[in-house]
């Protein structure tokens, strides 16, 4: 299963990515989780200090995967890959070190590559935190082109929603399978029922609704994983959210 998290800025995708990565190894999963956000903090989210997150190697530029490419998804991944303590191996696709360094174009060439190669020998899911907004839809091949779903974080916000609406189309040019909206922050029972209105008005099929927890917030804080027995709430949310994906693409256990 290859799944692409996007959605606006400050929604929330790094920290859902993070989540959804340590359900899925929980369950024994082999997770491959991909940073393309060219201000990487996946690896914080996942138990790694800044100091290791920022010592995971950025994936070579415009490398192709797979039988006829430059090396194989295994091989790539066991170079470049780094094992968290939330479990999923992390890769880092794009950093930007200094200014006037030029476009991300092929850290994006080498995701969507990777993706395109069978992962089965090395990873059960592939967990792809996208950075914020729409180019990555929109950009010759198609970052995520082979993902078979994607997730739109969403903000309790109208424009949080509008942004879920016009990814959903072209997703569906990309020739991906599926795309959801994922409500997040929520202030229940208020915030729930906003999602399920706004979606169905913008035809954005809503994936489920994270409520808002403070334990999340103070994670975000101090610059750290969120452990295991807070948020539970959150986990719960998760957890059913990963049961709609196991129906739509099953995975082995």
């Amino acid at each position: 299963m290859k799944i692409g998290i996007v959605g606006k800025g400050g929604a929330g995708k790094t920290t859902t990515s993070a989540l959804l990565a340590e359900a899925f190894s929980a369950q024994g999963r082999r997770v491959v989780a991909i940073d393309t956000d060219s201000n990487p903090n996946l690896g914080i989210s996942l138990g790694f200090t800044l100091e290791e997150t920022e010592a995971v190697p950025v994936l070579p530029r415009s490398t192709l995967v797979g039988p006829r490419g430059d090396v194989s998804a295994e091989d790539l991944i066991g170079e470049y890959g780094r094992l968290t303590p939330a479990g999923p191996t992390l890769l880092s696709a794009i950093r930007v070190t200094e200014a006037g360094g030029g476009c991300t174009c092929g850290g994006h060439a080498t995701v969507r590559s990777l993706l395109g190669d069978a992962l089965a020998g090395s990873a059960d899911v592939t967990l792809i935190d996208m950075e914020a907004g729409l180019e990555h839809l929109s950009r010759s091949g198609g970052t995520l082109a082979y993902a078979d779903v994607l997730l739109a974080i969403m903000e309790p916000t109208h424009k949080g929603v509008l942004t879920a609406a016009r990814t959903v189309p072209l997703a569906e040019e990309l020739g991906i399978p599926a795309t959801f909206g994922l409500g997040n922050k929520a202030r229940l029972p208020q915030d729930r029922e906003f999602f399920e209105r706004e979606c169905a008005r913008q035809g954005v099929p809503l994936a489920g609704v994270l409520p808002y927890d403070d334990d999340v917030l103070d994670a975000e804080r101090a610059g750290a994983r969120l452990l295991g027995d807070r948020a539970a709430a959150v986990r719960d949310e998760i957890n059913r959210v990963i049961k709609l994906l196991d129906d739509l693409v099953p995975v082995p256990s």
